[in-house]
């Protein structure tokens, strides 16, 4: 299966999970959640959903086809992960970090499977076989998904593409089209290694800094790991630098800066990554970030250059994008 297209469908998926898990902190997490599980309408199209669905009864007669059987099928597994969030919510807080340095193409039904048996002592018996079998549905889906990308390679980025836009309300963290320049949050951190880092000092001092957002357990994000760390080495030839910041870390949690160092060692990355308060001005920007990862390019001055890229920096169009801001900056720089 295309290394491009599982990164690229993990990060849609991803992104609706922190939606998910954003919304329901938002309202009541009693969990109180079972009164909905034994309840068909509460699943929406779950009848529709199952392996043996007429989803992929009809083989898709061209491309236009396949791309809207793509999206129909995301859009059963986003409802899958959309219903009873509290459970959700603590299977993939139990997510063992480790698990996202599995090799990519691995189905994602079984990255859940495995998760909730490892967590499965925080579960009821009810609780833990629904799960058990709303994570098999999406291993069925999974494989459709599958055999649609390997016959039309390109339909999941358009399938992606469409449903990658950051959510209304999050503007902070998306550049004014005005023509005016909006400045990267200030922060005074620190880095991995308790390093104080001050923005003002960091942008100042470089003709272009990129500003990389993810998360330990982001299978895309660990994915891109590699190609930053070579993007850094090219940029201190040209005067300016990456930077990384984990959400995870923010705030300096001890647990999450040695699971980021850790993720970081095992993918030979190098470069700096930075945390900073959450409730300060660059924290509340962060927690505006719906989809990762999610990168900003800054120039000297502060101000961020274009608009965010969206989506790893393995996948050709981001990494197009991602050049060609950095070019902007540069060239900008040099007067």
């Amino acid at each position: 299966m295309n290394r491009m297209n599982t990164a690229g469908r993990l990060l849609a998926l991803i992104m609706t999970v922190l939606l998910v898990l954003i919304m329901a902190a938002c309202g009541e997490k009693d969990g109180n959640k079972m009164d909905n599980m034994n309840n068909k309408d509460n699943m929406g199209s779950m009848d529709n959903m199952g392996g043996d669905d007429s989803s992929m009864d009809n083989e898709p007669k061209n491309e236009d086809e396949a791309t809207a059987m793509h999206k129909d099928l995301m859009a059963q597994e986003n409802a899958i992960l959309s219903a009873n969030t509290a459970l959700w919510e603590k299977v993939f807080m139990a997510a063992d970090k480790g698990m996202t340095m599995q090799e990519d193409g691995k189905n994602y039904g079984e990255f859940l499977l495995d998760t909730i048996e490892s967590a499965k002592d925080q579960f009821t018996a009810d609780e833990l076989k629904l799960l058990q079998g709303e994570a098999e549905k999406i291993r069925d889906i999974e494989d459709k998904l599958t055999m649609l990308e390997e016959k039309y390679p390109d339909i999941a980025q358009e399938s992606i593409d469409g449903d990658m836009s950051v959510p209304a309300g999050s503007d902070m963290t998306t550049p004014p089209d005005d023509g005016s320049m909006q400045k990267f949050p200030a922060f005074e951190g620190k880095d991995l290694d308790g390093n104080t880092v001050k923005s003002s000092e960091l942008f100042s001092k470089n003709a272009v800094t990129v500003v990389n957002f993810w998360f330990t357990t982001c299978n895309p994000c660990v994915g891109e790991l590699a190609e930053l760390d070579t993007l850094n080495k090219e940029l201190t030839e040209k005067g300016g630098a990456l930077i990384g910041v984990n959400t995870f870390t923010l705030d300096g949690n001890e647990t999450a800066i040695s699971e980021a160092k850790d993720v970081l060692a095992k993918k030979g990355a190098t470069y700096q990554n930075v945390y900073f308060a959450s409730d300060g001005e660059a924290g509340k920007f962060t927690t505006n970030i719906f989809a990762y990862p999610t990168t900003y390019v800054v120039d000297r001055n502060g101000n961020i250059v274009g608009d965010p890229i969206v989506g790893a920096i393995t996948e050709k169009k981001q990494a197009e994008a991602l050049q060609a801001q950095i070019d902007k900056a540069l060239s900008a720089d040099m007067g």
